[in-house]
């Protein structure tokens, strides 16, 4: 969740004029891509939601709704992935803090989807 506070911070950083500059020849950016116009989501910047979802995977977790998580981190990943592809289709550019929160939320969702088929198992045999 911490890439998250990062994202949201670069979001706010630097001032739109100053984004071109940054915009080196190099394949990665944060400030470029934290301020783009596909940060924000009707004026809510993308890691505001991104902070969300994990605080709801963590009290999902803690109260053991499986099936709930399950669901949340598929939703989280899916949400990811089409950030990802505006990163590589349309921006052309990767935000380290986005990349770090992908690898993320594919750990949470495996983790997540693994311990629900486990513990179904586990209840069946006992």
């Amino acid at each position: 969740m911490r890439c998250q506070f990062f994202a949201l911070t670069g979001h706010y950083a630097l001032t739109v004029q100053q984004i071109e500059i940054l915009r080196s020849h190099s394949d990665w950016n944060s400030a470029y891509v934290n301020q783009s116009p596909y940060a924000e989501v009707h004026g809510v910047p993308v890691a505001v939601f991104g902070i969300a979802g994990y605080a709801l995977l963590v009290a999902l977790a803690l109260l053991r709704r499986r099936t709930l998580t399950v669901y949340a981190a598929g939703i989280g990943l899916a949400y990811a992935f089409y950030l990802a592809n505006i990163q590589a289709h349309i921006l052309h550019v990767w935000c380290a803090y986005c990349v770090s929160s992908l690898i993320l939320i594919i750990l949470i969702t495996f983790l997540a989807f693994g311990d629900m088929i486990f513990a179904h198992t586990s209840d069946a045999s006992r």
